[in-house]
């Protein structure tokens, strides 16, 4: 149980640096990157409100992402499982809206390493 504890770990891991990863590319993309990366109109993407929206966005995504490691500094041993478990799992409830609400991308990229990672970590 422990070997699949310590992949909980990491994947935790991934899938901090990968929300931060999200919260760079929405904040700082180009229109024409983000309206690929996220499937929408380039146009619409281009819109200042637009804009507005995904660097609001991305500074939750970022902060999230930021947590997840942080916590490995600040908590140790179950508190820190408890508190990723947390995360983890508001991670996946958001993923499960913005799969239904966005792009079905996000039930891949973002909901299945962060469910991963919980499953590992809850074993």
């Amino acid at each position: 149980m422990e070997v699949i504890r310590n992949i909980g770990i990491v994947l935790t891991f991934i899938v901090g640096i990968e929300h931060i990863g999200i919260c760079l590319l929405e904040i700082f993309g180009k229109p024409e990157v983000q309206a690929k990366a996220f499937d929408m109109d380039l146009e619409f993407v281009e819109q200042d409100a637009a804009k507005t929206a995904l660097a609001n966005q991305g500074i939750y995504n970022g902060l999230l992402g930021l947590l997840l490691i942080l916590c490995f500094f600040v908590f140790k041993g179950i508190v820190l499982i408890q508190v990723w478990q947390l995360l983890l799992g508001l991670i996946v409830v958001v993923a499960i809206f913005g799969g239904f609400t966005a792009t079905k991308k996000i039930f891949l990229v973002q909901m299945l390493p962060a469910l991963i990672a919980l499953i590992c970590l809850s074993l």
